[in-house]
């Protein structure tokens, strides 16, 4: 199996040296031409999300990798990532939408807007509010969560959601459809089980 990573900015080569760990073949996608590799899966890393939408539309990824989501590709969005493939992020999106296959651009013009969720930036504090906790997921025991300019998913928009860990009574971790949001960092943590459970999507 192949996992395809965006790398026009962030934790893109955490993440290719924990899926190569774990087995997983992974090349870097920085043009729309690498997209036409075969490839079973798709990572969105940390970093910094209004950069990375920027420079997604400059190079002309943006709406091809919002096709591959939209296609069913697996996909994990990692803190940046999960702000990418929001619905709605800082009060800007059109939540009441029935459908998400053409989001509001004017809205909303840097989301996918793939994921029905609502979420914030520096939810959790700015880089002096980054921490490291441990929580369950997916029914598994407590597992390191490192949280660095996190996301906070304020706001579940779709009955299909399925929440997957929670911190503090919110939830940190969402799976929808073939989409996979995380609030922290798995890529920086020794445990590998949410990294296992995306390659088992």
């Amino acid at each position: 199996m192949t996992c395809a990573v965006v790398a026009v900015q962030g934790a893109f080569i955490e993440q290719e040296e924990r899926l190569a760990a774990l087995g997983e073949e992974a090349f870097e996608v920085r043009q729309p031409v690498d997209l036409k590799r075969h490839f079973d899966r798709l990572v969105l890393p940390g970093g910094e999300s209004t950069t990375q939408s920027k420079l997604l539309k400059e190079t002309g990824l943006f709406d091809p990798l919002r096709a591959v989501i939209l296609d069913g590709a697996p996909v994990l969005g990692v803190c940046a990532g999960l702000i990418l493939l929001a619905q709605a992020v800082d009060g800007r999106g059109d939540l009441r939408r029935p459908t998400i296959a053409e989001p509001d651009r004017d809205s909303n013009p840097e989301q996918m807007g793939t994921l029905p969720v609502s979420v914030v930036r520096n939810g959790y504090g700015r880089q002096l509010g980054s921490f490291k906790t441990f929580a369950p997921f997916d029914g598994r025991g407590a597992i390191p969560m490192t949280f660095i300019r996190a996301p906070r998913i304020a706001q579940l928009c779709s009955e299909e959601i399925r929440i997957l860990a929670e911190v503090g009574g919110m939830p940190v971790a969402v799976r929808y459809q073939s989409q996979l949001g995380v609030a922290f960092h798995p890529e920086l943590d020794d445990d590998s089980f949410v990294l296992e459970y995306f390659l088992s999507m």
